[in-house]
């Protein structure tokens, strides 16, 4: 009250459209038009065609690049080429998974990720529930973008003794998680076995949903599951983690892999 109003410059999160087009041969389509902040373009492209089960692993990308025609180019289109060419647009028209940014999701979602989903596999000892706790700082700490404008999601990817293999951040949470598991299938680490999954959003079916096609095993959110993510990471065994914030957190699924606290 009674202060005297001021005029300054403020960071915002960048967000943008990413135009994907299909291309064969001479001939080119488009594929998808998504909003995302720029940066890691790449792995966003794999990560959502990976999850939308257009490709199984990298090498069915023959090429990726952004499009260019002479000397003008233009960032926000990414031309991309798969070996199974314009089929591809087949595929994505019989499994493009629903998520619950377009408000519609149930069992038919359910049952097509059945048709890829791999069981999550953690061959090593027990959770440390201490490692489990120090998760939000160590993402945290990676989060150069939500540091600047306070807008941003991240997904990171841990192995079991806490290190960080890679963080990604967006400014939509499951875009975030597209670039880390895109940047997973390009250094060749799928299935996630004996991986961690953390994000700094809620965990909602699409969070769940991608951990799962990709084979992580733990999935630990910063904020609250939805009722659709438990009942995904319950069916298909999944360890969900919730409301991860310092030494506290919530098991919604799997506790059997955490140890003792």
């Amino acid at each position: 009250m009674g202060e005297t109003p001021t005029a300054d410059l403020d960071d915002v999160a960048v967000e943008e459209p990413l135009e994907l087009r299909l291309v064969q041969g001479e001939e080119e389509r488009p594929l998808s038009v998504t909003l995302r902040t720029p940066g890691a373009d790449e792995d966003l492209v794999l990560g959502l065609l990976y999850a939308e089960g257009a490709i199984a692993c990298a090498d069915d990308v023959l090429s990726l690049s952004v499009w260019r025609r002479g000397d003008v180019s233009a960032p926000n289109v990414v031309r991309v080429e798969l070996r199974s060419g314009f089929a591809a647009l087949d595929i994505l028209a019989r499994r493009t998974f629903t998520s619950s940014a377009c408000g519609v999701c149930g069992a038919g979602s359910i049952e097509r990720l059945a048709l890829r989903a791999r069981p999550p596999l953690w061959s090593g000892p027990p959770l440390s529930p201490a490692l489990v706790a120090r998760l939000p700082s160590g993402l945290r700490a990676r989060q150069p973008l939500f540091t600047a404008t306070g807008g941003m999601h991240a997904a990171g990817l841990f192995t079991p003794e806490g290190e960080c293999l890679a963080v990604r951040e967006d400014v939509g949470r499951h875009n975030a998680v597209d670039k880390v598991i895109g940047w997973a299938l390009r250094a060749g680490c799928l299935p996630l076995s004996d991986h961690l999954l953390a994000v700094s959003s809620r965990a909602g079916f699409e969070v769940v949903q991608k951990a799962v096609l990709a084979g992580v095993p733990v999935v630990c959110a910063m904020s609250a599951p939805t009722s659709l993510a438990v009942e995904v990471a319950q069916g298909f065994g999944v360890t969900l983690i919730g409301f991860a914030r310092g030494a506290r957190f919530n098991v919604y699924s799997g506790p059997e892999r955490l140890g003792k606290f």
